[in-house]
């Protein structure tokens, strides 16, 4: 701070700052660095939560494009995980001698296969059932694909006590 004299009676100038303004500037400004800390860090624990919800729709879509290729065991309940007991069986349906439920029970195999290695806790169940529709009288085969999986990430974020995170797709085919 600088002091100097002026001509008109002997006046004080003074001019600068003083210690106490700049620590009260340095508190102000250390706060809003925290907020702003803190803002990215739930931003970052929100951007992993929302890629494992992307992770587990993308593997839904999956296997309703499986079956959607194998429609005839699709709609016989071939896909419906508690039909199927997933065995490691290597099939295309275009190879002799595979079958759609072979090709089901394969397909069923790796879906879980991928759910177990790109989610944490990933499950799948796969059910299928009959549906009137109420404008045509149609029977319609309705496919209900439910993933599950682990999200801590998003519980201690949020803090809704419950880890445990599903989607839910239904589509008919």
């Amino acid at each position: 701070m600088k002091t100097h004299y002026t001509g008109d009676g002997g006046r004080l100038l003074e001019s600068g700052f003083t210690l106490l303004e700049v620590l009260i500037a340095l508190l102000v400004l250390s706060i809003g660095l925290l907020g702003i800390g803190k803002m990215m860090m739930l931003s970052a624990r929100a951007n992993d939560s929302a890629y494992m919800r992307s992770q587990a729709t993308a593997l839904a879509y999956t296997i309703l494009d499986d079956m959607r290729a194998n429609r005839t065991t699709a709609l016989a309940q071939g896909y419906d995980t508690a039909v199927v007991a997933p065995a490691q069986q290597a099939c295309a349906l275009a190879a002799p001698g595979c079958t759609g439920d072979l090709q089901a029970s394969n397909d069923t195999f790796l879906w879980n296969q991928s759910l177990a290695a790109k989610l944490p806790g990933g499950t799948g169940t796969v059910v299928t059932a009959q549906v009137a529709d109420t404008f045509t009288n149609a029977i319609n085969v309705t496919a209900t694909v439910t993933v599950t999986w682990i999200d801590k990430v998003a519980d201690q974020s949020f803090g809704a006590g419950n880890p445990t995170v599903s989607i839910v797709l239904e589509t008919v085919l």
